[in-house]
């Protein structure tokens, strides 16, 4: 009876603390899920060009002949338009250490610091001295984010919305792992010559409201692993290393035996 008893006291412990790691993995926990809500987005602030970036320029006008020298910059690397994969990317014209990138007929023009928006504003302005109703599109073509650590798919996204979140490029990384650790999610960005360290926390509904929830080229998202993740492995490493070392064992035996 008392050995009935506490196999049925270790299934229930098992059972409960089953149930009390399930707390942790549900998202924006203190969100109302029962009824509709809104508020004001009040920490997006439009992305701005930094140095490093590349740019891609597009500049059209009723004389297409004459604007076409500014297009160069979106071809292919390798020539082939056909071939869009990240290792053929397109040229683009790089943002300097100084924030200038170069132009046919403008020469140097500031760029660090404005929004592609700006900048297309800016240089459509300097062109009506050589076009007539020039139009003019400007792209970050480098915006690329890094996501690591416990996800489905880690690797380096390259991406095309300017305005793109932290859930968003989860959810290009295939969404966390079960073993990942909801809270203790690490964005690291480098802005003004220094490396930050912000942490995250998807349980909240806070992280909407935070100035780090809209991304900025280069940002990386690290997700760190919880503790059940390492004993799954190291629970497999160990069996492997005792049936190997069972298997040498009964190697030995067998090779004295028919000496």
């Amino acid at each position: 009876m008392n050995k009935k008893l506490t196999f049925f006291n270790i299934i229930l412990i098992i059972l409960l603390s089953s149930c009390g790691s399930y707390k942790n993995i549900p998202y924006f926990q203190d969100l109302n899920h029962t009824t509709a809500s809104k508020e004001e987005v009040q920490n997006y602030s439009p992305l701005t060009i930094q140095p490093a970036d590349i740019l891609g320029v597009n500049v059209s006008s009723r004389n297409p002949e004459s604007s076409n020298i500014f297009n160069y910059n979106l071809n292919r690397v390798n020539g082939n338009n056909y071939d869009i994969s990240q290792e053929n990317p397109i040229t683009g014209y790089l943002v300097d250490q100084k924030g200038d990138i170069h132009l046919p007929l403008v020469g140097n023009l500031k760029a660090a610091g404005l929004t592609t928006s700006e900048l297309r504003e800016k240089l459509q302005q300097m062109l009506l001295t050589y076009f007539k109703d020039p139009v003019v599109n400007i792209r970050i073509i480098n915006f690329k984010v890094s996501v690591f650590g416990d996800v489905q798919k880690p690797g380096i996204y390259t991406l095309t919305n300017e305005r793109t979140t932290i859930t968003q490029a989860l959810s290009l990384a295939g969404d966390l792992n079960i073993t990942a650790m909801r809270t203790n999610i690490t964005l690291i960005r480098e802005q003004d010559g220094k490396r930050n360290f912000i942490p995250i926390d998807l349980t909240s509904k806070k992280l909407f409201e935070s100035p780090y929830f809209y991304l900025k080229n280069n940002d990386e998202i690290y997700v760190q692993p919880d503790r059940t993740k390492y004993a799954t492995v190291d629970r497999g490493y160990r069996t492997a290393t005792l049936v190997l070392s069972g298997l040498s064992i009964i190697a030995i035996v067998l090779s004295n035996l028919y000496r």
